[in-house]
């Protein structure tokens, strides 16, 4: 029903395997002559100089690599100590050596960290994949972690993130799809997904939006989301991102997409809903009534991030009336001493905020989180002393940074603290009325808004009350026995028939 492809060998050439593009690859024929071979390849990388062109065997064949890609240990091993032990002829003649007679094949192998072998006379050139391959450990990603559950991460490296997928989907049915991209960086993606469950319309809607990025670089997943994503313009991001294998695999397993890219540890789950982003792996590691309580409080916390500055502001510039009475004269008497009004004195208090977070992300661990309390301590403290802001207000956006801060993806975080300021403005010139319209707005391009042909705001609008029971709350893992519609699955059973060890006791 699909697309398949086996890896027969876990060393096998990434370029092997892709083929997905309709482009066609330019071709030059090799020459017999040794120095045609080798001034055609020295002149079209421009005789750079980390190409070394090593002469042997008397002047009569040349092995060609880029020193700073080519591990020099490989070398030795593949190619030299087989031909100083006298077990082969020629270097042509090794086993593990690949061969091809167009030149622009071996030039874009070269770049990839290949080494050449050019023999006089001979048109076959041998190509031995030497690449030096520097990897960090796999470990729990640093903005993902979990209480329980799995503490693996993706790494820069593409093979070794479809290691950690295939690990956790040993099916057949999981299936791997190559692509390069940028006509410069040449950078390799992968796209995976379940074959029989992933919708074949939307399969073909990824890979032709992939296939038509033209861009010269694209060096990491960020770049790709912007280019395939329906509506960039939009303060939401459409695109989930994520670094656990273990909600990748839950994804794919509902019938999405996972890109993949080399060099990046992130990968693209497509398409996106709004309530994804507020799910988290310790939803379904722990039991449903702790999984429930947490997954509500996260999204309280979407009503407190963006409307909390903008209620107080509210409260303060035109409706006293809503106050309980006893909270009238300290709620006046804390700001009648402010210099400046509300919607003037919870900007300052914002854009201060981001100031201090955006230079604990910038500086070293130590020297951050030394900033980070000072700032919010001492800067605070002197500001409220100085009579700029209020002490309520310090408060109001203290709660509205930790509310911000409570959401599982990092993209959705950034988008509730830009949403803050639009509706601080409406709030301090309309009051609750220009509250209401901003959420307003909200709602409704929440409901306009889709990805990759899917309502984003699914499964609330439209309404489906079958998928109700993992978007508020999360209810038993055996009754969460169909695959949401959002992703579009070919097959909505994703389990059969759970707890019957209950029923059989019952009627022995």
């Amino acid at each position: 029903m699909g697309y398949r492809r086996r890896r027969s060998e876990q060393n096998k050439n990434l370029d092997d395997l892709t083929g997905s593009t309709n482009k066609k690859e330019p071709k030059q024929p090799s020459f017999s002559k040794l120095s045609d071979n080798i001034d055609y390849l020295t002149q079209a990388l421009m005789l750079s100089s980390d190409l070394k062109v090593r002469i042997l065997q008397d002047g009569t064949a040349a092995i060609l690599f880029f020193e700073s890609l080519a591990d020099n240990e490989q070398m030795q091993e593949q190619i030299f100590n087989p031909i100083e032990q006298g077990k082969w002829g020629s270097i042509s003649e090794l086993p593990h050596g690949s061969h091809t007679e167009d030149l622009e094949e071996s030039l874009k192998n070269l770049l990839q960290g290949h080494a050449v072998f050019i023999e006089d006379g001979n048109k076959k050139l041998t190509q031995f994949s030497v690449t030096s391959v520097f990897n960090r450990s796999v470990e729990e990603p640093d903005n993902e972690k979990v209480v329980r559950g799995s503490h693996e991460g993706f790494v820069e490296n593409l093979m070794i993130n479809i290691n950690l997928i295939r690990k956790r989907i040993q099916h057949r049915d999981l299936i791997m799809r190559y692509f390069k991209v940028g006509k410069k960086t040449n950078t390799n993606i992968a796209i995976a997904y379940m074959d029989g469950i992933a919708d074949p319309k939307l399969i073909d809607e990824v890979v032709r939006r992939i296939e038509t990025v033209t861009a010269d670089e694209i060096l990491s997943p960020g770049y790709m989301e912007e280019f395939i994503e329906d509506s960039t313009f939009s303060p939401f991001p459409q695109v989930l991102s994520t670094e656990r294998p273990d909600r990748v695999v839950a994804n794919i397993m509902e019938g999405r997409v996972a890109l993949i890219a080399e060099g990046s540890p992130t990968v693209l789950i497509l398409p996106a809903t709004f309530f994804m982003f507020y799910q988290s792996p310790d939803d379904y590691n722990s039991r449903w009534f702790s999984g429930t309580f947490i997954r509500l409080i996260r999204l309280m916390s979407f009503v407190i991030a963006i409307g909390l500055p903008a209620f107080y502001i509210a409260i303060i510039a035109f409706h006293y009336e809503v106050l309980p009475f006893d909270l009238i004269i300290p709620v006046k008497s804390s700001i009648n001493d402010i210099a400046y009004p509300p919607l003037i004195e919870a900007l300052i208090m914002v854009v201060l905020l981001e100031l201090i977070r955006e230079s604990v992300l910038r500086l070293p661990a130590p020297v951050g989180q030394t900033i980070g309390i000072v700032g919010g301590l001492v800067i605070g403290d002197a500001i409220v002393r100085a009579g700029l802001v209020s002490n309520l207000m310090v408060i109001v956006v203290a709660l509205t940074a930790i509310a911000s801060y409570v959401v599982p993806s990092h993209e959705l975080s950034t988008s509730l603290r830009i949403l803050t300021f639009p509706l601080i403005i409406m709030a301090g010139t309309l009051g609750f009325v220009g509250i209401v319209f901003g959420m307003m707005f909200i709602i409704i391009h929440l409901s306009k808004l889709e990805s990759f042909g899917v309502p984003y705001f699914a499964p609330v609008s439209p309404l489906r009350l079958k998928d109700l029971k993992d978007t508020f709350v999360r209810l038993p893992l055996y009754l969460l026995n169909t695959r949401p519609k959002d992703a579009r699955p070919q097959k909505m059973k994703s389990m059969g028939k759970s707890r019957e060890w209950k029923n059989r006791g019952k009627s022995k």
